[in-house]
This record gives C-alpha cells, sequence and structure tokens, in this order.
C-alpha cells in the first residue's frame, strides 16, 4: 500500500499529543482521520526535515523509540490568507508592512523553537505584528497557492519551486514580490530580531544582512578558533584535493559562542565523527585574510570568499562534492540533524534523492528499523 501524502498528523493516533498547524486542523476533509488511522507521520528538522513515524500493529513494533519532536501551535495573529501571494504582498505595502512567509511542518522541534521561545517574548511579538503580515505555509500542504508569478499550484510545490529544505525557512519579501532576506532553519532570538529589522529599516541595496549584523554585535577582536584534528592545515588550495571525496568547509569566527557549542557538544560525538571522516574538511575564520584557492581553483581570502557566498551566520557549513556545492548548515541544529545532512552528502544520497526531508525521513525509519533509538533533539 503506497503511503499518504504526509501533510498532517491524524488525530485518534498514538502521536496525536502533538500540535498540528492550522492547516491540517481545519482543512481536513471531514472522515480524512479514520482513514488515515493505519498510519502517523511526524516531522523532524527544523531546519527540519519531515520524518514518516509509525505505522499500526506489527511494524510499528518492531521499530525503536523515536524521540524530541516538537510541540507548537501557530500564533491566531498569523494572517488568515487566501495564499494569493501577489495580493499578499500588495495588501502588506498599504498597510505600511512587508510580508513574511513562514514555511514549517508538524513536530519540527526548530518551529517550536522558533514559536515558543523566539515569538514567547513580547518585544518581538509586537515588532513582527506592527511590520509584517506573517503567512503560515506547510511544505506538505496541499492548498492552492498563487505564486508571485501568478501561477496556481499546491504549497508544498510552491515550497519547493523555493528550494525549501529545511525548516522553519522564512523569508521577508519586499512590495513587488522580491525576496529581501531568506532565513534557512532557526535563529536564535537576537539574530531573529535583528533580521526583521533588517528589513523593516529597508536595509537591502545599502548593505548586506551580515554587514548589518556586524554593527550589532561585531566579531570580538580578542578569543580563538576551537582546532580538531580532522581539520586539514594550511595552505588551502582546496582545487588538489582528490576527486571522489566531498568537501566540508567550516567558517567559524572567534569568541563566537555558536561555534563553541558546535565543537563541545556535536563534534566530539562518535557517529558525528565518523561522517566527517568521509570529507576533506578546512576551517576558515570568517573575518580573516586567510588565503584560498577555491574548488574552482580561483585565489582569495577567506573573508572574500565568505562574502561572495553569502556566510551571514556562523558557524557555517558548506559542502561541495565534484567542486561544487551542494548544501549548507546554516542555522542552529542538533545532533541528528548535522549527522543527517553529513550523511546527505558523503552517502552520495542527493544525487537521487532532491528532497533533504525525505532522505531525512528514510534515514530515521532505518535506524529505528534496525533498533536504533531516533532523538531528534539531542
Amino acid at each position: 500500500m503506497s503511503e499518504p501524502e504526509p501533510s498532517a498528523l491524524p488525530r485518534g493516533d498514538a502521536v496525536s499529543v502533538f500540535v498540528r498547524s492550522r492547516e491540517a486542523m481545519h482543512n481536513q476533509p471531514e472522515g480524512e482521520d479514520m482513514k488515515r488511522a493505519h498510519a502517523a507521520f511526524m516531522t523532524v528538522l527544523g531546519l527540519g526535515a519531515f520524518l514518516g513515524l509509525m505505522s499500526s500493529g506489527m511494524a510499528a513494533e518492531k521499530k525503536a523509540e523515536f524521540r524530541g519532536a516538537g510541540q507548537f501551535e501557530v500564533p491566531g495573529w498569523f494572517k488568515h490568507s487566501f495564499l494569493d501571494m501577489p495580493e499578499d504582498a500588495a495588501e502588506a505595502s498599504r498597510g505600511g508592512k512587508r510580508l513574511l512567509l513562514y514555511f514549517g511542518q508538524d513536530g519540527c522541534p526548530y518551529c517550536a523553537a522558533l514559536f515558543n521561545t523566539n515569538f514567547s517574548q513580547p518585544h518581538i511579538v509586537d515588532y513582527t505584528r506592527k511590520h509584517f503580515d506573517a503567512i503560515e505555509l506547510n511544505i506538505w500542504g496541499d492548498r492552492e497557492v498563487t505564486d508571485f508569478s501568478g501561477h496556481k499550484l499546491p504549497e508544498k510545490e510552491f515550497a519547493a519551486n523555493l528550494k525549501v529544505l529545511f525548516t522553519p525557512t522564512i523569508l521577508l519579501i519586499g512590495e513587488n514580490g522580491e525576496t529581501v532576506l531568506r532565513i534557512n532553519g532557526y535563529y536564535p532570538p537576537h539574530q531573529f530580531l535583528a533580521a526583521l529589522q533588517y528589513v523593516v529599516e529597508k536595509q537591502e541595496g545599502k548593505i548586506t544582512f551580515r554587514e548589518y549584523l556586524a554593527r550589532l554585535a561585531p566579531p570580538a577582536a580578542k578569543g580563538r578558533l576551537h582546532p580538531e584534528p580532522f581539520f586539514a592545515k594550511p595552505p588551502h588550495d582546496l582545487s588538489k584535493f582528490a576527486p571522489g571525496k566531498p568537501l566540508a568547509v567550516f567558517f567559524e569566527q572567534k569568541d563566537c559562542a555558536g561555534c563553541d557549542r558546535m565543537h563541545s557538544e556535536m563534534l566530539g560525538d562518535p557517529e558525528t565523527l565518523k561522517l566527517i571522516g568521509r570529507f576533506h574538511t578546512i576551517q576558515l575564520d570568517r573575518w580573516s585574510d586567510t588565503p584560498v584557492v577555491t574548488p574552482a581553483g580561483r585565489r582569495t581570502t577567506a573573508r572574500q570568499w565568505a562574502n561572495e557566498l553569502n556566510i551571514d551566520y556562523v558557524p557555517n557549513v558548506v559542502m561541495f562534492d565534484a567542486r561544487k556545492e551542494v548544501i549548507r548548515i546554516e542555522a542552529f541544529m542538533k545532533g541528528f540533524h548535522v549527522q543527517s545532512v553529513l550523511d546527505y552528502v558523503a552517502s552520495g544520497a542527493y544525487k537521487n534523492q532532491p528532497s533533504l526531508q525525505r532522505f531525512i525521513r528514510e534515514r530515521a525509519d532505518s535506524m529505528r528499523e534496525r533498533g536504533v533509538v531516533v532523538d531528534i533533539w539531542r
């Protein structure tokens, strides 16, 4: 039997304690829950990728435990929209606002962090409501969307066309339907608020977001990078690395709390180290003038290359294969998701499976069938 489209969690199932999105709660056809009672799906990447979890009966009993799915509710002040993007952008503009498009999925722990942490703080909520019309979109949803070119399509295709790989993904839209700033994954409150302020102040075209963020919290003059034995030593000529093995470039900076956390909590994990061993890896200070030869053979510096790659957030891990960028980790992530993205590239799965979210769902399912407990918030 083919799997149903993973757009919502059915009620009456063992996992129904998790909050469903407004689309799933209000737009399900009558009787849909009973029809889908044989299968349950939960989602995980918040940046987050979707995970198919439990099916009923004997199959569910054979799988190991699943932990860490997020519980959240999209607040009622989000706009109830017909999902006509040109009209929504125009309406926001008439009200002196801009448009905020939130792409999420049920069970996503990073979406939960966005709503339960960022949008639990009154000053962030007040600022968002004053300056944006916020609209929720389900990356697995079937509601009809009119995109910015006037084409009608399901919201899941709208998300795919916009290359939404992580949840939450937030697009901050200008008056003409252009994306002013894109947030791939979860930003902690202070960085998230800075992103909103950058767009509200219409700084695009004046300075980049990374420059704006650096002005608010400039890189400290003191501090150090964290060395790791798997980082290749300079000089860094990335065009000479042996083919057949992908490359991971760790952009970091001194006195970076997120970098400290990545090294202390994730880069010592045996499973993470095993996956990193399948890459060529280097570490670059995002603000330094360290000489680098890029995978394409061009001479530059770490700072210049980071600017060209639009490295706005550190730590930022950019992964290349066959000298071309495949994907990057550019937001807050826990260990399971870091490992999943590394595996997506190292295994070459990205060549045949364009959906990172489906890859992670299948990876988690396979792990659980082997008796491995999957904890997506570890």
